[in-house]
């Protein structure tokens, strides 16, 4: 998906997620230890991966056969996303029945609900979530995301909630948990 803006030039959502992280983090805070964000962090698994690499892109990239993707709702001070998705990526254990064919293409997808420590309040955490998904070649991460959930982003195309999880905030500043200080 691309936007056409006025000066002509193309946007694509991925970029207008990075501006959008972006601006949150560079704000400059007094009290920068005490403070985070919690939202949904990105990872990938390249085919034959067997650890997480925080994306810096959003969603709309393309994923190869054999990929993993991974997504974990965290707590983290900085912009990049610091806690993985506890579920290793492993792809041939998540998708190892499924056959390759020339026509589609197989992502494994895990979702993560993180921890209660940075739970929104009120809100009960959901099982992990960690299924494979067959999908055609042109697909892109988002695409594989909104075969097995239910996906609320804000206009700029944040990722904000999964299944419902967390309900209503999106990309929230909070006070650093209490059991997160070291």
């Amino acid at each position: 998906m691309q936007f056409n803006f006025k000066s002509s030039k193309k946007i694509t959502v991925g970029a207008i997620l990075i501006l959008a992280f972006s601006n949150l983090f560079l704000a400059p805070s007094a009290s920068a230890a005490e403070k985070g964000w919690r939202y949904w962090g990105y990872y990938q698994a390249a085919p034959g991966a067997k650890t997480w690499t925080a994306a810096m892109t959003g969603p709309t990239v393309d994923v190869k056969d054999g990929a993993v993707e991974g997504w974990s709702f965290v707590f983290s001070a900085d912009d990049i996303p610091s806690i993985a998705p506890l579920v290793k990526p492993d792809f041939k254990s998540i998708c190892g029945m499924e056959k390759p064919d020339k026509d589609t293409k197989r992502v494994a997808l895990v979702i993560d609900f993180g921890s209660s420590a940075y739970a929104p309040k009120g809100e009960k955490m959901k099982k992990t979530i960690k299924t494979c998904v067959r999908t055609a070649k042109e697909s892109q991460g988002i695409d594989v995301l909104g075969m097995v959930a239910k996906v609320r982003s804000n206009k700029s195309g944040l990722i904000c909630g999964l299944n419902g999880y967390p309900a209503k905030e999106c990309g929230v500043e909070i006070s650093t948990p209490a059991s997160l200080m070291k």
